[in-house]
């Protein structure tokens, strides 16, 4: 697919410019795309200027002094709502018509979809069009007094008098009523007329009509701000603000149309996480109930702490509900309920709870309440100790800053080094270099997990201590407090637990400040305490941060829409010079992207840039998890995230993975798997991650990118023999920076093409021998297994009896006849012809088929009837109350005479055992009744592998029986009728599967036969009707298949101990079989350590053979770029949400090396991406 692929489709283009216009003015739809009458526009023009007709009554009355401000706002509004309850009232009217009398209308399917015939100028049809009408009815009246007021507030807001007040200007005056009006008229038709369908979408579906309010909301937020300063008195703070929100409000259309202002549950959400986090010092959290309640309880510790009177109360309150609310409190409280239900319920309860005991139990409940109380006595006495040494007041707090600053030096250094690269540019000396294998990397990563020991317990202990320290020592906490010190320090005191590595920069940053601006009249030291300039800082760093990484993101995009070849588009140089002619215009795009911590939304990802609206950093509505494109090579995953969740705990600990913060992205990569992991949330000793699972089969677009992936990873960790010492980082400015390796244990993916070995002679020689040998383990193994269940012979009789309450030739129903050596014809063979024999030739007797009996209790072998113009009774029950003869004369086949069948069906003769517990290795009867001829049964009695047979029964201990003679295998082994038995089984499944044939089996059947998908046969048929012994014929095939190749790879079978060595290691350790199997997707789950799958590629003409190994291996852990990940989801949300383009190979979608477009797409949420695994919430503890 080339560069200049379009952007829309020429449908979508038609699409998009019908929906923009609409959502530029709010609803109205002015172009359909077809021929519509006048009427249709004008009542539109006409709903559309209502609001500014009331408005514009009660302003007039008001400028002519009839009337009050407050009485004209009061009479526009009740206008306004009299006309949308009116305009409601008739939408409902139109619908109930419309249900009473159905009109049948003829659909001209030549006619766009969207395509609605008109009869009047207020028919039900144009009515339904015009004003579609709310889904619930609350919402029409609630809608309905909410125009009201926002039409009465709008009147009062834009008073020609009250804007020459604020501006002293007539020509704005008449600017800013006249556009200001515009303004109120967009907002009043979406909320009453027509909602239109907004650029700003976080939900995919608007089930409770909340999109309507968007608008009006933003409305009275402007308003708001003018009574404010209407009511309040001598505030130019106020009147300045005033002045810019009633300019601004002019531009409130735009705004809503390029989709900066979020939407109404985006902002609140947004709202409630930047508060959080740097209002009150949490975290955003994985899911939208957990941020509300975090954020109440988070809330309520703050105003809390006002209202306490004693200083050290108040540090002692805000140091232990600090450290409380970072930890993780739903973790917790799970633990806590699953141990009280242990003490309550059964002790199924109890056995779950002994998982939930690996994170947190007694050891994590003492650490916690250990830690708390050195806090809570900390701080008490270093603040007692800073209000009784007044002299020296700032000293103490000078030497806690000169340990703060000692240890953010040796924090960075020693998470640095824990990383291939040093700060992402230079590569490090001290990290181990070439590693490919685990045991080498493990024991060159024995130095650096000593520094990332001591990097955690400074991270985990020392670090809060120290800041708890210097917040105590400080002077501000030692009179009456003020709100800004309630809010500024309940942040920092819990931030030092929740956040620590970010609070020590900041402490440091305020530390230095104050060390290098000592005078005491400067605003920074006059005006200010130490908690609020504790949160500037915090909230300067986190704008400064988000600044250069959205620039960064900007400049890739900029300088690769050039330098990838792929990516160079016929506009690309028009672009790229707009963007350097205008580039203080894209400088200011990217501050105001991070002022509102919104992301920069690349429009189909070219360098036209937007500002985003605002949203929660885990970009989705949903919870983590909620959702993924399961499929088969989901298993895969599910497999090796618990492992690769326990390896990245370790690497976030000791700081191996840089700077982790909530939003943080990183792409993990093990051969074909790539796991996408996002930070969700991270508090005290925790961190949430979501783990997910991009697809295996690769497209080109996502084989492109992994190409580079896999490039990035071996120039960092597998080609560094050869590299200098800080050497740069030859991908630098990439999205992805590498971190680390980190091992996992998982399957590796080994396919090979068996060309030599399926179509070699000489393995396909030895095949059925080999099979022979594997089929009489496995019998033997299965009776054996079997037998475990009877304790004697004796019991076994009993339980023989209990089964076949018959005389002992009742078995004999569910065998076949005895094979007739003349040629006869039977009804028997009917089920034998196929639709090339000749309906007049008869068959041989050798092919009867076997017919089993519908119950245990039958005497009449089942009727074959396949020959057309064969009938057959069907009453049911008369044909129970006759007799087996009647049933057989019932009976009329067409052209055939009749046979007689006899008053006793045949049956197989009795067994006599040599040996009294050969019954409990015996075969079971319908086993032995394949309908092969005598010949074949002579034939298998020389092929069988006697020595071997005998071999595999002295391997038996019988250890389950309590009275055995001393003798028992050898009684065993001279059994010839047991003997006999297993020549007849396998004899049976040799028939089935390679029929009766001695031909070596060509490649073709060698795979068919081990998929399962062997042509019809007798053999086979009779072989099916057996499922149990089919599938052991089946799994017998497969393990000498895997048999030969092992022999072909590794020598030849030198004794019978080594292949019982091979067919144990089979059994215990392997699954051979399918892909598709659901054993295999059993066996991943269940971590068998090995699996074998066989397989063929029709294109090519070859076989292949694909193993799985269970074994620890490295995972290659980097680091992506979160604002380019932000950025181009923002885009994926605005063109498939609202501009619906869905096409699969549109250009936003297509593969970008540089900025891994292709796989950031697949790791969006459901439905907008396709990951095919993804993980819950995962709590990853860190100490």
């Amino acid at each position: 697919m080339g560069p200049d692929v379009p952007l829309l489709n020429d449908y979508k283009q038609e699409f998009f410019l019908k929906r923009f216009p609409q959502t530029l003015l709010g609803g109205p739809r002015f172009r359909l795309g077809y021929c519509a009458p006048p009427y249709i526009y004008v009542n539109q023009i006409i709903l559309f200027l209502t609001p500014w007709l009331w408005g514009g009554v009660g302003t007039l009355l008001y400028q002519l002094g009839v009337m009050q401000d407050l009485c004209t706002a009061a009479l526009s509004g009740g206008l306004m709502f009299v006309t949308a309850l009116a305009l409601q009232m008739t939408n409902l009217y139109a619908k109930q018509k419309t249900v009473t009398v159905e009109r049948m209308q003829i659909q001209n399917t030549l006619t766009d979809e969207d395509e609605f015939e008109f009869s009047s100028c207020v028919g039900s049809e144009t009515v339904k069009f015009i004003i579609p009408g709310k889904k619930y009815i609350i919402n029409t009246v609630f809608h309905s007094l909410l125009a009201g007021v926002l039409c009465g507030l709008g009147t009062w807001y834009l008073l020609p008098n009250r804007i020459t007040l604020l501006y002293s200007n007539i020509g704005g005056t008449v600017v800013i009523f006249v556009f200001g009006w515009v303004t109120m008229c967009i907002g009043e038709y979406s909320l009453i007329i027509n909602t239109a369908t907004e650029t700003a979408t976080f939900q995919a579906l608007d089930t409770y009509e909340i999109t309507a309010l968007m608008r009006p909301f933003y409305i009275f937020v402007f308003i708001a701000v003018d009574l404010a300063h209407r009511f309040a008195v001598n505030t130019p703070i106020l009147e300045q603000t005033n002045q810019i929100l009633h300019i601004l409000f002019l531009f409130l259309p735009f705004l809503w149309a390029m989709g900066i202002l979020p939407p109404l549950d985006a902002l609140f959400l947004w709202g409630m996480e930047q508060l959080l986090e740097f209002g009150l010092g949490g975290s955003p959290m994985s899911s939208n109930t957990k941020l509300l309640v975090m954020f109440l309880i988070s809330a309520g510790t703050a105003i809390a702490s006002y209202f306490i009177p004693s200083p050290l109360g108040v540090i002692l309150f805000m140091t232990g509900f600090g450290f409380i609310l970072s930890l993780n409190l739903s973790e917790i409280g799970f633990a806590f309920k699953h141990a009280m239900i242990s003490h309550l319920a059964s002790s199924k309860a109890k056995n779950a709870h002994r998982a939930l005991r690996l994170q947190f139990g007694w050891r994590e409940l003492i650490f916690y309440v250990t830690v708390l109380a050195f806090a809570l006595t900390e701080a008490s006495l270093l603040h007692q100790f800073a209000g009784s040494s007044s002299s020296s007041q700032g000293r103490p707090q000078a030497i806690a800053s000169y340990i703060l600053i000692l240890l953010l030096v040796m924090m960075w250094i020693l998470r640095e080094i824990q990383r291939v690269y040093l700060f992402g540019v230079f590569r490090n000396p001290f990290y181990p270099k070439d590693v490919r294998t685990v045991a080498v990397f493990m024991e060159k990563q024995r130095r650096l997990m000593k520094v990332g020991v001591v990097r955690r317990i400074l991270l985990t202990l020392v670090s809060p201590f120290a800041m708890i320290a210097f917040l105590s020592l400080d002077h501000s906490l030692q009179n009456l407090h003020s709100v800004s010190v309630s809010i500024g320090f309940t942040r920092m005191f819990r931030m030092v637990w929740q956040n620590t590595e970010n609070a020590l920069l900041d402490m440091v940053v305020v530390s230095a400040a104050q060390m290098l601006v000592a005078n005491p009249d400067l605003w920074w030291n006059r005006s200010l305490d130490t908690g609020i300039k504790l949160l500037l800082v915090g909230l300067l760093r986190d704008r400064l941060l988000q600044f250069l990484s959205k620039l960064h993101f900007a400049m890739a995009i900029l300088l690769t829409s050039w330098t990838e070849k792929k990516q160079r588009r016929r506009s690309s140089a028009a672009l790229i010079a707009l963007n350097v002619a205008f580039f203080p215009v894209l400088l200011a795009l990217v501050a105001v992207s991070a002022l509102l911590s919104s992301p920069l939304l690349p429009l189909f990802t070219l360098p036209v840039f937007l500002v985003g609206f605002p949203r929660p950093l885990r970009s989705w509505p949903g919870p983590a998890g909620g959702a993924a494109c399961v499929c088969s090579d989901t298993v895969y995953y599910r497999q090796l995230v618990p492992g690769l969740a326990a390896a990245l705990q370790a690497a976030l600990a000791a700081g191996g993975l840089g700077l982790s913060l909530p939003g943080s992205h990183y792409l993990c990569r093990f051969q074909d798997r790539l796991m996408w992991i996002l930070v969700l949330e991270k508090g005290f000793t925790y961190c949430g991650v979501n783990i997910k699972g991009l697809e295996l089969q690769e497209t080109s677009c996502h084989a492109a990118e992994a190409h580079r992936v896999d490039e990035i990873f071996e120039m960092a960790f597998e080609h560094q023999e050869h590299t200098r010492i800080l050497s740069p980082n030859p991908h630098f400015g990439h999205i992805l920076t590498p971190c680390t390796v980190v091992p996992v244990r998982l399957y590796s993916d080994a396919r090979n093409v068996l060309s030599g070995i399926i179509d070699s002679h000489e393995n396909l020689k030895h095949l059925k021998d080999d099979f022979v040998k594997v089929l009489v383990w496995m019998l033997v193994q299965y009776c054996y297994k079997k037998s475990k269940t009877w304790e004697s012979p004796g019991s076994a009789n009993r339980n023989k009896q209990e089964s076949f309450p018959e005389n002992q030739h009742s078995g004999a129903v569910k065998g076949c006849r005895a094979l007739r050596e003349e040629d006869s014809f039977s009804v028997d063979t009917v089920g034998d012809w196929t639709d090339d024999s000749d309906i007049f030739d008869f068959e041989p007797g050798g092919r009867t088929r076997d017919r089993k009996d519908a119950g245990h209790l039958g005497l009449t072998p089942k009727v074959h009837l396949s020959i057309p113009g064969s009938t057959e009774t069907q009453s049911q029950d008369f044909l129970q109350e006759m007799s087996p003869e009647d049933k057989l004369n019932r009976t009329v086949v067409l052209g055939l005479p009749a046979v007689d069948k006899g008053k006793q069906p045949e049956v197989l003769p009795r067994v006599e055992f040599s040996c009294s517990y050969s019954e409990l290795l015996s075969i079971p009867e319908e086993w032995r009744t394949a309908p092969v001829p005598s010949s074949k049964v002579s034939e298998m009695r020389q092929r069988f592998p006697e020595e071997w047979y005998h071999f595999v029964l002295s391997q038996l201990d019988f250890f389950h029986l309590q009275e055995k003679p001393s003798s028992l295998l050898t009684e065993l082994m001279e059994d010839k009728a047991l003997k006999e038995l297993y020549i007849l089984g396998v004899l049976s499944c040799c028939f089935g599967l390679f029929g009766l044939d001695n031909a070596m089996p060509a490649p073709r059947h060698v795979f068919r036969a081990y998929t399962g998908g062997i042509p019809w046969s007798a053999g086979l048929d009779w072989l099916t009707g057996k499922p149990e012994l089919f599938q052991l014929a089946l799994k017998a095939f497969r393990y000498t298949f895997k048999l030969m190749l092992d022999k072909a790879s590794l020598g030849p079978v030198e004794n019978f101990r080594e292949l019982v060595n091979y067919l144990e290691g089979y059994e215990s350790d392997w699954y051979i079989g399918l892909v598709s199997d659901l054993e295999w997707q059993q066996a991943v789950l269940q971590e068998k350590p090995y699996l074998f799958s066989l397989g063929h590629d029709p294109s090519m003409g070859i076989y292949t053979g694909r193993v799985l190994t269970l074994q620890e291996l490295l995972v290659q852990v980097g680091k992506l770029n979160a604002e380019a990940v932000r950025g181009q989801w923002a885009n994926l949300s605005w063109e498939l949400l609202y501009a619906t383009n869905d096409d699969e190979e549109r250009y936003s979608i297509q593969a970008h090396p540089a900025l891994l477009r292709n796989l950031t797409v697949q790791a969006a949420d459901p439905p907008l991406g396709y990951p095919v695994y993804s993980s819950q919430l995962l709590q990853l503890p860190l100490f």
